[in-house]
């Protein structure tokens, strides 16, 4: 295992190394912005063909197969084993009871006599959704789009994942977009779909709004085409995967290493991070780490990501709380004797985890919550993916003559203070009216 793995004691760092500790691993490269503009501009400006090219340039697989329909999803259900499918209904049974009480209502409040207001929840459409490609069919991001912009009432809902090496979407992909109510799939991804989402083209809908986590080139993209008053708004910026982890003694080493392990899997940009007071703790960790990483499957992922992690010991299961505040991971594990009280203190993180008997997995599969969630620090500002999320929320007001009576001098006052002489004068007409 690398040698970064090894524990550090958090007081005997200076404040530079402490700030170089909680670094999260370098995301794209110094030429990413340019090129994901260029990207994007040849698809704004070539539709399908720049797709097609891109696919075959930056995937490595030409004559892929492009859209797959309603027949097509069906069919791959069917190619699918039952007990996929009995898993996919499992978890959706409980991601649909979390994100309908999730879901916005409507208010309606008096704040005068004669003077009502509303809020109202209206659903966007269409909306894009993207499904990440590389080694794993991630069906359980399927469900968590596709889930609550159901719930939301999202009558239009396109999604793009990468094709594989063979051309084609995995049959688990496309079974999953089926079971949850996918209008159109296209085997399109990176920033290519993201510009293709955003702005149409001949046969990818033009999308309000664009949800789904991705590499640094999906993440550019997605910021890119929300600064743009044409192109897309977008749920949050959502990167690589990260977890921090505090533990005290009474944890299971072993439930630890496998708690890091299980996000560090996700890529070689993913970072995990172990916060403790207990020197013991710490050490049979590691040991757990170096035992069990190198009989992986994916070792050689675990091998890169596992060098940019960290295992920290602190003075106090409070100095750790203050310091996940501090880094505000996208994944916060709280594995202490007093866990529920510890969790009342967190400020920043995007989900969060209590106790011995709650794996991160759960959140990522089938506990109800959603595991799109904010990477990179983003937790401090966005939180985790929800069913409002896919709606937009107006508000609308009406006042009786009698209600402007009342309330019209103080907008006539405010009008005035702020120089707005018609904003003034469109209450006092109303009020000199007979």
């Amino acid at each position: 295992m690398p040698e970064s793995i090894k524990m550090q004691r958090w007081t005997e760092l200076s404040t530079q190394q402490q700030e170089r500790l909680l670094q999260r691993p370098a995301s794209g490269n110094a030429g990413l912005t340019s090129s994901v503009a260029a990207i994007i501009g040849r698809v704004r400006d070539e539709g399908d063909a720049a797709l097609a090219a891109l696919t075959e340039e930056l995937d490595g697989c030409s004559g892929a197969r492009f859209e797959y329909g309603a027949d097509d999803l069906k069919a791959a259900a069917a190619r699918v084993t039952a007990e996929l499918l009995d898993a996919i209904d499992d978890a959706g049974e409980r991601i649909r009871a979390f994100h309908q009480a999730d879901k916005p209502s409507p208010g309606r409040v008096e704040t005068a006599p004669g003077l009502v207001c509303e809020v109202r929840y209206q659903p966007l459409t269409p909306v894009g959704l993207y499904i990440p490609g590389g080694s794993a069919p991630l069906v359980s991001t399927v469900m968590m789009l596709a889930i609550p912009a159901r719930l939301a009432g999202c009558t239009e809902i396109v999604m793009c994942s990468p094709p594989g090496r063979d051309g084609v979407i995995a049959d688990e992909i496309l079974a999953a977009a089926y079971r949850c109510g996918v209008s159109r799939v296209f085997a399109v991804g990176g920033a290519q779909a993201v510009a293709a989402m955003a702005y149409g083209t001949e046969s990818v809908p033009r999308c309000a709004k664009i949800f789904g986590p991705g590499n640094a080139w999906v993440t550019e993209a997605k910021q890119q085409v929300s600064l743009d008053p044409s192109g897309a708004a977008i749920d949050m910026p959502a990167g690589p995967s990260e977890v921090l982890v505090i533990a005290d003694s009474s944890a299971n080493p072993e439930f630890i290493a496998w708690d890091l392990l299980s996000q560090a899997e996700h890529g070689p940009d993913s970072q995990a991070i172990l916060l403790t007071d207990s020197a013991e703790l710490a050490g049979a960790v590691i040991a757990q780490v170096e035992d069990l990483a190198p009989r992986s499957p994916r070792a050689g992922i675990l091998e890169q990501s596992l060098a940019a992690s960290r295992v920290i010991l602190v003075d106090s299961v409070d100095a750790a709380l203050d310091l996940s505040n501090r880094y505000a991971p996208e994944h916060l594990i709280i594995n202490t004797l007093d866990a529920d009280r510890q969790a009342e203190r967190v400020r920043n993180a995007g989900s969060v985890f209590i106790g011995p008997w709650t794996p991160e997995s759960l959140g990522d599969y089938c506990s109800g919550t959603n595991h799109v969630l904010p990477t990179y620090g983003w937790a401090r500002s966005h939180g985790a993916l929800g069913t409002g999320d896919f709606m937009r929320r107006m508000t609308f007001q009406k006042a009786s003559r009698e209600a402007l009576q009342q309330v019209g001098p103080t907008a006539e006052t405010l009008a005035a203070v702020e120089g707005l002489e018609a904003h003034r004068m469109a209450v006092s007409a109303r009020l000199k009216s007979r």
